[in-house]
């Protein structure tokens, strides 16, 4: 599988139902450098386990959307939208951000990201700006 496959696979994965996805996506000595509204994040294999086991607890069900996937060797770039259902109101979905990540891959799994992120704008949901393309 390449690279942008697997890029692929882990953001249409869902990560709510299926309690796996660091093991199955992320590499042992993974690091993912964050920016976003709450400032600068350095996380490595455990913080991301721990934080997608806080995304487990606190919503019913969520999905990226992915409008651009682009790969460069062993580099791939997502740009991309997060929608949730939460608990309190599973029958709402809502944006919650909207995301460019660039990850190098090693060994076939999310080995050192750099990502950027930003709280939903509806604005820009409807105006298409983040309408999904052939990836």
């Amino acid at each position: 599988m390449s690279p942008k496959e697997i890029v692929k696979q882990f953001y249409e994965y869902n990560l709510v139902e299926n309690k796996i996805a660091v093991e199955k996506y992320f590499h042992e000595n993974c690091e993912l450098h964050w920016n976003s509204s709450k400032g600068f994040q350095l996380l490595d294999f455990e913080d991301i386990q721990a934080f997608f086991n806080n995304v487990n607890d606190t919503y019913f069900n969520l999905r990226s959307e992915i409008s651009h996937l682009l790969q460069d060797a062993d580099f791939v770039t997502t740009r991309y939208t997060v929608y949730a259902r939460t608990i309190e109101n599973p029958d709402e979905e809502i944006p919650l951000a909207h995301y460019i990540s660039i990850w190098e891959l090693k060994d076939g799994k999310l080995f050192k990201g750099h990502q950027i992120s930003q709280l939903a704008d509806d604005d820009a949901i409807q105006a298409n700006s983040f309408s999904e393309i052939k990836v």
